[in-house]
């Protein structure tokens, strides 16, 4: 992912509200949201290059997320695939804190990422640029390209439709979610963050939804999970230049 938005147990019918969009070269193999064939409690995209994913959701209720920490220059070509850290999460059985505590000794051997994790008692975010691991609490965040709730403007603007789409419920609400994915504007130079990848580029991906010939948005999701258990999983998929492919749509109920 390289924008996600979350909002924790602050509306009246769903505790977890989550809008995302999955930035990715168009050239980069990937499959659609459905259930895997190898873990069939878990609903989410597949990358077919290294085999992880960048959001699932099982059918106990566990859930997990990643984004890539952006610093133009300094990737390792031989780094792990951080992707595999959200699919390892989704087939675990250990506490969200326990497998971010597990995997910390791991962390150099990755570029950089937040990855948040979360079950039915508790959701939790790691940074391996900070090391650190915290409990999310009830409220609403925002994540990108660097530091959870960092304030980039697309993060700003992100969590401050969410703060307003929290009394909407039913189809206002996911088309509200899937309107703020689709944000193409782009904020003036000057409060672009610098990233180290150059000012083109600092203004591609300042939006939230990006498109252009080689890099884009693939993939908006929106995952509701309602208090009575619940779960709406809803991608739009997108080819080169922004334009619309696939939507896929998965409702289930928490297995208790």
């Amino acid at each position: 992912m390289c924008l996600a938005l979350l909002a924790i147990d602050t509306h009246p019918r769903y505790r977890l509200m989550l809008a995302a969009n999955r930035d990715e070269f168009y050239r980069r193999p990937s499959e659609v949201a459905e259930f895997w064939e190898d873990a069939p409690d878990v609903v989410g995209g597949r990358d077919l290059d290294k085999g992880g994913t960048w959001l699932g959701v099982t059918l106990n209720g566990r859930f997990a997320l990643i984004t890539n920490y952006r610093e133009g220059g300094a990737n390792r070509a031989d780094a792990k695939s951080r992707g595999v850290l959200v699919s390892d999460f989704l087939r675990a059985a250990e506490t969200p804190k326990d497998f971010l505590n597990r995997i910390t000794a791991d962390d150099p051997e990755y570029n950089g990422y937040n990855l948040i994790v979360g079950d039915r008692d508790a959701i939790w975010y790691h940074s391996n640029r900070t090391g650190e691991i915290r409990e999310l609490k009830a409220g609403v965040y925002g994540l990108s390209n660097d530091l959870l709730d960092t304030p980039w403007p697309k993060v700003k603007r992100g969590k401050e439709t969410l703060f307003g789409l929290l009394e909407q419920d039913g189809e206002p609400l996911t088309a509200g979610l899937f309107d703020m994915l689709a944000d193409h504007s782009r904020p003036e130079d000057a409060h672009l963050p610098e990233t180290g990848v150059g000012l083109e580029w600092e203004r591609l991906l300042s939006a939230a939804f990006i498109a252009s010939e080689d890099y884009g948005t693939r993939s908006s999701t929106v995952v509701l999970v309602a208090r009575d258990g619940a779960v709406t999983f809803i991608e739009q998929s997108f080819g080169q230049g922004g334009g619309p492919g696939e939507r896929v749509s998965h409702a289930f109920e928490l297995s208790t």
